[in-house]
């Protein structure tokens, strides 16, 4: 591709991802957001929850300086604090109901225009039973969100690997969309290139039946095989031994997102790598590593 990516996209990263550190909300929050409003490769940036009222207000003065677009992903807390949205306890899916709505006005505080979630856990012989808690917690918060005039996303992570989430195969996540659509347009998918190789499924049938569902996209890696170090959804670095997306994956996504029109110059969207070191690994380095492999990857498309 020989025109610019930021005519297609705009660029960000999961900052609690890059720099795990802050992923339960506390930690170096200040320093590891201005480091990367400082970096002008990206144009977007990805937040989640921070637990003092102090630094979250200083946050949110550094990213109005920044003029990056800040997006709000509230899977932390959820999958630090094991709360389930579709919890059949009754009391247990009120309880992280309440921290989603937290979620929402700390991410318009932030200047977020929306929040992203997941789904909770996945068991057979409950599915229907928690697709409809499902339901019934994502309604409640497209209200709010609609009264707020901010928007919500559901990302689709794995349903027997790792999280071992209740969304889920695409079939079930198109499913589900669809019907929270028909009563909410605030509403879409957030789909992770990383995770399709755990819910086994290509890029075209992760990407083909929701294509006028997705809203938001991840870029980022993943070890199928659990044999292999960093097997399940650890998000490892492109390049990682025992990758399941390489290059050829990357680009042919990329070309997937252009086809169905996700990717376009009228109204771009957010792409963000969702990749975490490993280990001892260096943070700073993953992080530009990442970038070399996108804008190869853009090259090629």
């Amino acid at each position: 591709m020989n025109e610019p990516i930021y005519a297609y996209m705009k660029l960000g990263t999961i900052a609690f991802m890059s720099y795990p550190d802050i992923m339960k909300g506390e930690g170096p929050m200040l320093e590891t957001i201005k480091k990367l409003a400082k970096d002008p490769y990206f144009t977007a940036i990805e937040c989640s929850w921070i637990k003092d009222a102090s630094v979250r207000a200083k946050v949110a003065e550094l990213l109005k300086e920044s003029g990056l677009t800040v997006c709000y992903g509230a899977q932390p807390r959820f999958l630090t604090t094991g709360l389930n949205i579709n919890d059949l306890n009754e009391e247990g899916r009120l309880r992280a109901l309440d921290s989603l709505r937290e979620g929402l006005y700390e991410a318009r505080e932030l200047g977020a225009k929306g929040i992203a979630y997941l789904s909770g856990r996945y068991e057979e012989e409950t599915k229907e039973q928690s697709y409809m808690a499902l339901v019934k917690s994502t309604k409640e918060i497209c209200r709010l969100a609609r009264e707020l005039d901010m928007q919500v996303e559901l990302e689709v992570f794995d349903y027997d690997v790792d999280k071992k989430s209740l969304i889920g195969p695409t079939p079930y996540a198109k499913r589900f969309a669809k019907e929270i659509r028909q009563e909410y347009d605030n509403f879409g998918l957030l789909i992770d290139l990383s995770h399709f190789p755990l819910i086994h499924e290509g890029i075209e049938e992760s990407v083909l039946p929701v294509r006028d569902l997705i809203t938001h996209v991840h870029i980022g890696n993943a070890v199928a095989d659990p044999a292999l170090e960093a097997y399940g959804d650890a998000h490892p670095r492109f390049g990682f031994p025992g990758s399941a997306n390489g290059q050829a994956e990357l680009v042919q996504f990329l070309r997937t997102l252009l086809e169905v029109g996700f990717l376009n110059r009228e109204n771009p969207p957010v792409l963000s790598f969702e990749v975490k070191p490993w280990r001892e690994e260096d943070p700073d380095v993953v992080l530009a590593s990442c970038k070399r492999f996108l804008d190869e990857a853009w090259r090629l498309v």
